[in-house]
């Protein structure tokens, strides 16, 4: 009995004793939830559905929780339900029915975990969207492994992922750029407000290398050829370098096409249609305080070229015309005003502010040995991919950044995220698979072979730990799709590889000696392949590689 049958179970039991007493059915929650209690003495699962429904049906929830119990406790796979404190249920199961979590995950494999719950939804997922001046800093580092995970996270709840890559090629910030190349091919300090760091003079020298005679064209050619080579060449480093990472993207939009394809334009007149755009002072204004934004917005600026938040009004429309449910948005620590612009734009368009969603990223902080590392080899002011990856590899990249709730600032220490100890926490879970690995490895040149058919054997309490745990893997997943938070899936993989040792520690697996492979080895066995299954299921989720060998 998985916790999701356990739970489908609390529920019409539930609805049973409520009809049997005369209450209010409907006052049953459409979704019941158990969980594992931090007291294994407690139970195996436990529930507080009676002091959700005591207050609502007019019952004590502790007289409710009585009669919750006595019913459960009836059930094939119920060994116990008792009462706990003002209306808690805990519950024991029968080994039998806990056991089948083994069979579910063998017969599953790599789709274990997965549900329908998001089937039907398109999401477009957009992310990193880099400016193409220079390489991708550690910000923008931490939404390409966050957004990778998410999106495989929702995936396999069944949602219709796009993952996307809004290319920002429209505006001030490439004229700098440009002129950083130029000054840079002709040996000139960068400008005051340019691009500084190795990485430009590469460019320009690259950009020559393509047009020789680039210094010696008209100004204005010689600024368009540096502008598009160079740009070119940038985007390309930064596509390489999230490909290198394992992040690839479905879509790349060019922000610069929502000019030139006239977007923009239809955009702005389907905002006059609905009577959301106003002019003062010269510009176009688009009323999204009507909509809960804190300011009304420029659209186009008194001098008639347009503002940012333009190009974002015809970039969100074009993605509702694509037939997305949802539009994700992960954007970095100084975008909060971005939510409620966002979702106001939405509403002026006359659409469903809840189909945009925006999460923010806080600051990543690299440490050695105690001290902050401040600066870049090659990008000269920022710490980027490349320098996170080339100090303690992508695996360690990847798990480290997803590991904390993105709205936590986090401090990466290189030197423990380098190390082969169990305190780095990719090593200590990479390390459990591994483990698993080498006693599968080891199990076939003793003719041990996993078997499900005795896994009534298994009663000790670590295995009946561990048998829970990998149980609850369908739930963290739905958990962490419903919420966009991908930790959870690292923090449950920790808690899991953790289990897994114990029980290592305390049950033998294999035989030894003259001892001759039996049941109890068969079914351990077992629920270790299903453990071992569950641990690189996750680690795929994240992106991160479940080694066989360490």
């Amino acid at each position: 009995m998985t916790p999701a049958d356990l739970a489908e179970l609390l529920k019409t039991t539930t609805a049973a004793v409520l009809a049997e007493r005369g209450l209010d059915t409907s006052a049953l929650p459409a979704t019941v939830t158990v969980e594992r209690p931090r007291n294994p003495e407690h139970g195996d699962y436990a529930t507080n559905l009676a002091l959700q429904l005591g207050k609502r049906v007019g019952v004590n929830p502790r007289e409710l929780a009585g009669w919750l119990a006595t019913a459960l406790a009836a059930h094939d796979g119920i060994a116990a339900a008792d009462v706990a404190g003002p209306g808690f249920v805990n519950l024991r199961l029968e080994t039998s029915a806990q056991n089948t979590i083994v069979s579910n995950v063998l017969a599953a494999g790599a789709r274990y975990g997965h549900s329908d719950a998001l089937k039907g939804q398109r999401i477009n997922l957009e992310f990193v969207s880099a400016n193409p001046t220079g390489p991708i800093h550690i910000g923008g580092t931490r939404w390409a492994a966050v957004g990778d995970a998410l999106g495989r996270l929702l995936s396999t709840q069944g949602a219709d992922v796009t993952r996307e890559y809004y290319f920002n090629d429209h505006g001030a910030q490439i004229d700098r750029f440009t002129n950083s190349l130029i000054a840079a091919a002709k040996g000139e300090p960068t400008p005051e407000d340019g691009y500084a760091g190795d990485y430009i003079k590469d460019i320009a020298a690259q950009v020559l290398t393509k047009e020789p005679d680039a210094l010696s064209l008209p100004d204005d050619q010689m600024r368009e050829t540096f502008r598009a080579i160079g740009v070119d060449l940038m985007f390309s480093h930064i596509k390489q370098s999230l490909h290198d990472f394992g992040t690839d993207f479905d879509v790349y939009t060019h922000e610069d096409s929502m000019h030139t394809s006239g977007r923009v334009e239809q955009a702005i007149a389907r905002l006059r249609e609905a009577g959301s755009i106003y002019e003062k002072d010269g510009a176009v204004w688009l009323r999204t305080t009507d909509y809960g934004d804190d300011k009304d917005r420029v659209v186009i600026k008194s001098d008639g070229a347009p503002a940012y938040i333009a190009a974002d009004i015809a970039y969100y429309l074009d993605k509702r015309e694509r037939g997305f449910d949802l539009c994700i948005y992960m954007l970095g620590a100084d975008h909060h005003g971005y939510i409620a612009r966002l979702k106001a734009v939405a509403a002026a368009l006359g659409e469903d502010p809840a189909t945009v969603e925006v999460l923010i990223g806080q600051m990543v902080n690299l440490v050695r040995d105690g001290q902050p590392v401040r600066m870049s080899k090659r990008a000269g002011t920022v710490i980027t991919l490349d320098d996170l990856v080339e100090a303690i590899g992508v695996d360690a990249a990847r798990y480290s950044l997803i590991r904390s709730s993105v709205d936590t600032p986090i401090d990466i220490d290189l030197e423990l995220w380098s190390s082969a100890s169990n305190e780095n926490p990719v090593y200590y879970v990479q390390y459990a698979h591994a483990r698993l690995c080498a006693l599968a490895r080891n199990a076939v040149e003793l003719g041990v072979s996993a078997d499900t058919s005795h896994l009534e054997l298994l009663t000790h309490d670590k295995e009946g730990t561990l048998i829970r745990n990998i149980g609850e893997f369908p739930r963290v997943l739905k958990t962490a799709a419903t919420l966009r938070e991908p930790h959870r899936v690292s923090r449950y993989l920790e808690d899991l590889a953790g289990d897994y040792h114990r029980f290592y520690d305390s049950c033998r697996v294999l035989p030894q000696g003259e001892e001759a492979p039996n049941e109890l080895h068969g079914a351990r066995l077992a629920l270790c392949q299903a453990t071992r299954q569950v641990i690189a299921n996750g680690l795929g989720i994240l992106g991160v590689t479940a080694p066989e060998r360490m």
